[in-house]
């Protein structure tokens, strides 16, 4: 269950030192400095994956520092915070950074940092412990207060995937929410690691990275009746033979996991498309499949009744469960 942190039924006379408890609860101890007469209310929406802390983070104007004092008490976190709604000035290990709208950037609580926002803002920031980045300090070091962008590059894949995670992390068990934020560390493991010159490719949090990435560039193109494992390695610069051995992590083969995603977005379309009144082989061409036969037989390996069943008891409310 989400917790929700809120100074919005306080006067505004009230809301500075409530303000100041709901941003050191969710992080760690900070100095809080609001910049407005009457403090805008402030909202912290927190959700626990693993070892991440998801905090969705809305209010006015404000400084916040990490200074030497509250340094001592001996906590080490990063914090990851993807930049909604306005603009901070990020200092740390003698770097000063703009972090803009669909920017993020890394902060780590062993050192002294600040930050400055000037209007009201919103951002999503994800807090966890150092050990659990694989990565090298020194590497760390180098990247704190940098604005990395969410636009392209394998930052663009950082961000999307990170928030993403935030959005569903309400849905997610605890088993599967584990399983997830150790793969958004693994990416930006990798995405450090990329920067500092250092990728591993037979590293495992690399791989596990990777296979983020070609999962990402498939779910894309599932609608190529062409999507095949050697083009999908050209695409990513890899083997077909290490491309396969990625597949392996999970248990399954390139081709498995590209027949289970197909056959899903058919299930769920199958029922919008009856109710457009399009037929079994428009859906199966949408998604790649070329042969309404194979099709129908993948599906009913699958869940265990054919596409035009599945249909017809789907819109009848007596749809079977798949398996």
């Amino acid at each position: 269950m989400p917790v929700v942190l809120s100074t919005a039924s306080l006067p505004a006379a009230d809301r500075g030192e409530r303000w100041h408890h709901a941003v050191s609860r969710t992080f760690v101890p900070l100095d809080v400095q609001l910049l407005e007469d009457a403090p805008s209310p402030g909202r912290i929406v927190t959700e626990k994956l693993g070892s991440l802390r998801v905090a969705q983070v809305q209010a006015g104007p404000q400084v916040v520092t990490r200074s030497g004092r509250l340094v001592r008490d001996g906590n080490r976190f990063l914090i990851l915070t993807l930049q909604q709604r306005g603009s901070a000035l990020k200092e740390q290990d003698g770097r000063q950074a703009l972090i803009e709208p669909g920017d993020f950037s890394l902060s780590d609580s062993s050192r002294l940092f600040r930050k400055r926002v000037q209007s009201r803002f919103c951002f999503t920031s994800f807090h966890f412990p150092r050990e659990d980045l694989h990565v090298r300090d020194e590497d760390l070091r180098a990247l704190t207060a940098t604005a990395f962008s969410g636009r392209d590059g394998g930052a663009a894949l950082v961000a999307t995937y990170f928030a993403r995670l935030a959005r569903e992390a309400g849905s997610f068990d605890a088993l599967v929410g584990r399983q997830f934020a150790a793969t958004a560390l693994d990416l930006l493991a990798l995405l450090i690691n990329e920067r500092r010159g250092r990728f591993a490719p037979q590293a495992p949090e690399t791989a596990a990275a990777t296979l983020v990435r070609v999962k990402d560039h498939i779910l894309r193109h599932l609608c190529d009746p062409e999507l095949s494992p050697p083009g999908i390695a050209a695409a990513h610069f890899m083997s077909v033979r290490y491309l396969h051995k990625l597949f392996q992590l999970e248990g399954a083969t390139v081709g498995e996991w590209i027949r289970a995603q197909r056959l899903e977005r058919c299930r769920q379309d199958l029922l919008r498309a009856a109710a457009l009144g399009q037929g079994v082989a428009t859906v199966a061409r949408r998604w790649g499949f070329v042969s309404p036969s194979h099709f129908s037989r993948a599906f009913r390996a699958a869940y265990g009744v054919t596409p035009r069943e599945w249909q017809t008891h789907g819109l009848s409310g007596t749809g079977q469960k798949h398996r």
